[in-house]
C-alpha cells in the first residue's frame, strides 16, 4: 500500500484547507495524524470502511474526514484553522487493532503534507 498526501499549504487563521490522501492497494481503516516540531505525533481523525468517523477533541466541529472508496481516497476538510493546527499532516492506513490514535498501530504511512496557519 502506498499513500500520497496533497493539499497542504499556508493559510491565514480562520481559513480552510482540504487534504487528500490517495491510496494504492487495499485499505481499510484510515486516519490522519499530525506532528508539530518538538511534539509527538497525534491522531487527528479516523474513518472506517463504511464511513464512521472519530475525531480528536481539538478538531471536533472544525475538521471533517470523508472517503471515496471508488477512488481509494480520503479527504480531510479543515475549517476555522488556528495557528496551533500548524504541523506536518500524515495519512495512515490499515490499523492493526488498538486505539485509533496510537500511531504504532498503523501499517502504512504517507510522506506528509505541511499545513501552516499564520498571518
Amino acid at each position: 500500500v502506498q499513500l500520497v498526501e496533497s493539499g497542504g499549504g499556508l493559510v491565514q487563521p480562520g481559513g480552510s484547507l482540504r487534504l487528500s490522501c490517495a491510496a494504492s492497494g487495499v485499505t481499510s481503516i484510515m486516519a490522519w495524524f499530525r506532528q508539530a516540531p518538538g511534539k509527538e505525533r497525534e491522531g487527528v481523525a479516523t474513518i472506517d470502511t463504511v464511513g464512521n468517523t472519530w475525531y480528536a477533541d481539538s478538531v471536533k466541529g472544525r475538521f471533517t474526514l470523508s472517503r471515496d472508496n471508488a477512488k481509494n481516497t480520503v479527504y480531510l476538510q479543515m475549517h476555522s484553522l488556528k495557528p496551533e493546527d500548524t504541523a506536518m499532516y500524515y495519512c495512515a492506513a490499515n490499523r492493526n487493532g488498538g486505539t485509533w490514535s496510537d500511531p504504532r498501530r498503523y501499517n502504512y504511512w504517507g510522506q506528509g503534507a505541511q499545513v501552516t496557519v499564520s498571518s
